[in-house]
């Protein structure tokens, strides 16, 4: 009987390249959704379960809603960020354009720099995005890490101080509020619950509060400089 022979991959899980050579030979390999370089190494995840997906959808939902109310701002799901001579490619991302101030910029295609804010959805928090990921992000100066684990049912909001990553705390009345985005705000317990609605009511005080209309006005002003 013949043995099939499988065809070979441009690079798999564990091999180490450089930028260029990774950003290469990525493109040839077009039906891959993921792959990272974090540190000089190919990470590829596992499948994607339910859980993982569908706090996804949420997370990226609330980082658009916010982004469409908020001129000078971009968001995304799933881009290949060239960083530090890196790739990472972060579940969402919410950055401040480069006219208004922002610390990232489009070159070629790619976003180049450190968007203000990058969300992953992770296993668990032995997971690489809480490890070597985490490690890139803060020394790229990524001002705000969000990441959620599916295993301990978490929400981990990060806030870089000085060098060093800190939590952003759950405040008395339930909700984290982004220091980067001021506006942005997210219900914890409604989040993990999966209860859009009120997710997403907390996101729109968060929108109609004072904090995010000076926000508007400063981006404005960066805009005109």
């Amino acid at each position: 009987m013949a043995v099939p022979v499988l065809e070979s991959q441009p690079f798999i899980a564990g091999d180490n390249l450089s930028q260029e050579e990774f950003l290469h030979l990525y493109s040839q390999m077009p039906a891959l959704k993921k792959a990272e370089l974090i540190g000089g190494v190919v990470f590829m995840p596992s499948p994607v379960s339910n859980e993982h997906s569908s706090a996804d959808s949420l997370l990226s939902g609330l980082l658009s809603y916010y982004c469409a109310h908020t001129p000078g701002t971009d968001s995304g799901n799933n881009a290949t960020l060239l960083m530090m001579g890196d790739a990472p490619q972060s579940d969402s991302h919410l950055r401040i354009l480069t006219d208004f101030g922002g610390n990232s910029w489009e070159e070629k295609g790619y976003i180049n720099g450190a968007p203000e804010l990058l969300a992953e959805i992770a296993v668990s928090s032995a997971a690489y995005d809480l490890h070597q990921k985490l490690a890139l992000y803060q020394a790229a100066v990524v001002s705000e890490y969000l990441v959620y684990l599916v295993h301990e049912h978490e929400i981990r909001w990060h806030r870089l101080v000085g060098k060093q990553y800190q939590f952003l705390p759950v405040e008395p009345d339930g909700i984290v509020r982004s220091i980067s985005f001021p506006g942005l705000w997210l219900n914890v317990r409604a989040f993990l619950d999966g209860d859009k609605k009120l997710v997403y009511q907390t996101l729109q005080a968060g929108l109609d509060s004072k904090n995010h209309a000076n926000f508007i006005e400063y981006l404005e002003s960066e805009s005109h400089k």
